[in-house]
């Protein structure tokens, strides 16, 4: 019996170094899937209509969102940006502006790409509006040449070896499947689609969208 004791006491001090890598391992385990299910959520909270990771402008409590659909390809989405940029700073305290991706023309998703990489050096808006300054120079005939872009946003200051590095991350690939679900769900079709605190602009035009902008400030 005294063996048979010694025997299974050295089996189970044998053991334990296993048995404490394998609880290790299951305790790694579910703490790597708690922070991919927080992710997930902290990707999809919001709505439809802004996500935590649009780009925004303006005050967080302003009294009317414009939601802007918009493809950087775009010469409306081009035409449209000075547009809203005097309609907020004709209201710069009433009015936030909410920018969400859809990559309709061809080879626009890697110019989108470049704009979160932009994002994460803090220089999204000047490469944006220096890509739509010079958004001849990239879009031939409505599709895109993404080596023709790249010059453009390092002149607006882009360090272009970290965003080569930085486009393509998980991160930014969930944030693209993520508008193309809500362009899906909102039924966009075109660019640029305006909402205003959520409602559509049904008739298009920049008079249009400021009249909306007007009606929804005035509300009480």
């Amino acid at each position: 019996m005294k063996t048979n004791t010694r025997v299974i006491l050295i089996c189970l001090l044998l053991s334990l170094p296993f048995t404490w890598y394998a609880y290790q391992q299951q305790k790694n385990a579910e703490a790597e899937a708690a922070t991919d299910t927080e992710h997930s959520t902290a990707l999809t909270h919001g709505n439809v209509y802004e996500r935590p990771y649009s780009p925004s402008f303006g005050p967080d409590d302003a009294k009317v969102t414009i939601v802007e659909y918009f493809d950087p390809a775009c010469g409306a989405c081009r035409a449209f940006y000075p547009v809203v940029k005097e309609i907020q700073s004709r209201h710069p305290e009433d009015v936030r502006v909410v920018l969400r991706y859809a990559t309709f023309h061809q080879g626009s998703e890697a110019i989108v790409r470049m704009l979160e990489a932009a994002r994460q050096q803090g220089k999204f808006k000047s490469t944006l509006e220096a890509l739509l300054i010079a958004q001849s120079e990239w879009t031939i005939n409505h599709q895109v040449v993404a080596e023709k872009a790249w010059p453009i946003a390092e002149q607006a200051g882009l360090d272009i070896a970290k965003a080569k590095a930085d486009m393509m991350s998980p991160e930014i690939d969930q944030r693209l499947l993520q508008e193309k679900a809500d362009i899906r769900e909102l039924k966009v079709s075109k660019t640029p689609t305006f909402f205003v605190n959520e409602q559509a602009l049904t008739k298009f035009g920049a008079q249009e969208l400021y009249d909306l902008v007007v009606s929804e400030i005035s509300k009480p």
